[in-house]
């Protein structure tokens, strides 16, 4: 672990403190030491991240469960620690309830023994930190997921509304070609029938196929493809043709758009 380990060890008994600081001598922890709760809690507040805290139970003034109650509180964060010579139950469930404590240790203790313990105290102690910050990260990307989601049904919803704007455009465009009094033939470049209104339907409707979908060669009269295939030359006619012992006059263009679209329109208007 990079981060530096504070200690705090609080005892009204100077020579346990010393035995305390001898113990962990050959340890890499900052030991700091307090003869009281209350000098204990001055010691959190002047000095910032101690890990762990180990605590006399019997003190005058302020105890050992008070002074963990109150370090519980204020740094939550901090593992808790007692020491104490007396085996009562109802202080062990004095100190666990109200401070929140990790370990409870009797005195005398062993030197090893609390060394495995605080050892493994503070492994929990960089754990919880650990998962706070896994935590954390997973609310923040939480939080981004959810902005991006939000984002998106934006998205999707302006697209909807571009699709269906669209659709209502091309429905508008078809009942208007529809309501035209002429009938109107699209071709696309290979000679296919891609627009038919409803007037070509009813002119070249054959065999009771329409038009639309078919290729000129299958749906159009001989007379209207050579009009077709001299529009390919010129670009452009205007005359007077007749269809079924009716007349029309035939407007045809060729056309290309800038979207790479190319085809013709024939236009038959009765005359």
């Amino acid at each position: 672990m990079d981060e530096q380990i504070k200690i705090l060890c609080v005892d009204d008994e100077n020579n346990v403190l010393r035995a305390l600081k001898r113990l962990f001598m050959d340890d890499d922890y900052e030991i700091f030491t307090a003869e009281s709760g209350s000098e204990g809690i001055e010691v959190l507040e002047k000095e910032e991240g101690i890990q762990l805290i180990i605590s006399d139970y019997r003190m005058p003034g302020m105890d050992g469960v008070e002074f963990l109650r109150q370090a519980h509180e204020g740094w939550p964060e901090t593992i808790r620690i007692v020491l104490s010579g007396y085996a009562d139950t109802a202080v062990v469930v004095a100190a666990i309830n109200e401070g929140r404590i990790y370990e409870f240790i009797p005195k005398p203790w062993n030197d090893d023994d609390l060394r495995v313990t605080i050892k493994k105290a503070l492994e929990v102690f960089f754990l919880r930190r650990k998962n706070e910050n896994l935590s954390d990260k997973l609310m923040a990307s939480n939080e981004e997921l959810t902005e991006l989601n939000n984002n998106l049904e934006e998205e999707v919803a302006k697209r909807t509304a571009d699709l269906l704007f669209q659709n209502k455009a091309m429905q508008f465009a078809h009942n208007v070609m529809d309501a035209l009094p002429a009938a109107v033939i699209g071709l696309d470049p290979d000679g296919l029938i891609v627009l038919s209104n409803a007037l070509s339907e009813s002119l070249f409707k054959k065999d009771g196929l329409s038009p639309g979908g078919r290729s000129a060669a299958q749906a159009l009269p001989p007379e209207v493809i050579d009009i077709v295939n001299r529009i390919r030359d010129t670009v452009e006619v205007d005359e007077k043709i007749t269809l079924f012992q009716k007349s029309y006059l035939l407007k045809g263009v060729k056309f290309a758009t800038d979207k790479e679209q190319a085809g013709t329109i024939l236009v038959f208007v009765p005359a």
